[in-house]
């Protein structure tokens, strides 16, 4: 995460104000004029209530929802020690407009909005420490930021909790994970992340996006070999998987 992106979520509290007068008072998911008082106006609240939350029964260790006589196979090959991982609500309409909005069109505010959602429906362990996953250098250039960061950004100043910005880090870059398959990703991802430092605390680590684990279950392994005795995580939303029972692997 480039030096002065460590300071945009101070930044984006101080600016709203400005923004709001510079620019139209819309909503830069569906493009509605934002309702007079809305504290936040880049994403509306009919949007954000259209997040949908993930439904129950889901699996205590991955967070994939479940059909309750069946045993979730998505997180089998993860290392034990990664468990706890939730997702605030599912991709897709107005969730994958958002992440999208984050990810590709510059608009990093709209990671605010979504660190909310991640604060008001999971709950985070005693001493945890937020970890962001950390993206490859050139990726990171051509965005401006690293979009798990600035979500842990604002979720660590919302909780009052630590955030290890720095202490994960890509060991090399991965090829894009959209067109791979389950087996493929594992393999694009293998060694890809190291520590930059001591691990303390409960690490949680923050992603925009889950969709099959491999990218949390190898950053977990880094942290693990480093000295973790546990590891955590949670992203914004989930990519709709087969329920347990129809996943073959992760």
């Amino acid at each position: 995460m480039p030096p002065f992106a460590l300071r945009w979520t101070e930044l984006g509290t101080g600016l709203a104000p400005v923004e709001r007068w510079l620019l139209p008072g819309e909503c830069v998911l569906c493009h509605r004029p934002v309702e007079p008082g809305e504290a936040d106006p880049l994403i509306c609240a009919p949007c954000r209530n259209r997040w949908t939350p993930l439904p129950h029964p889901q699996c205590p260790r991955c967070g994939q929802p479940v059909i309750a006589e069946l045993a979730c196979r998505l997180c089998t090959a993860w290392p034990r020690e990664l468990d706890g991982v939730e997702s605030a609500c599912w991709l897709d309409g107005p969730a994958r407009d958002a992440v999208h909005a984050l990810k590709y069109s510059g608009w990093w505010r709209t990671a605010l909005p979504m660190a909310e959602a991640i604060r008001t429906r999971i709950r985070f362990p005693s001493g945890a420490v937020l970890v962001p996953v950390p993206l490859s250098a050139a990726r990171e250039r051509s965005r401006g930021y690293n979009q798990s960061a600035v979500l842990a950004e604002f979720l660590a100043r919302a909780l009052r909790i630590p955030l290890a910005r720095a202490l994960l880090r890509r060991r090399r870059d991965t090829v894009t994970q959209t067109a791979l398959t389950p087996e493929e990703r594992q393999a694009n991802l293998r060694g890809a992340f190291a520590t930059a430092g001591p691990v303390r605390g409960l690490p949680v680590l923050v992603d925009d996006v889950f969709t099959t684990g491999a990218t949390l279950a190898e950053a977990a392994r880094a942290l693990l070999e480093a000295g973790a005795g546990r590891v955590s995580g949670v992203t914004f939303a989930r990519a709709p998987l087969p329920l347990a029972g129809a996943v073959a692997g992760q």
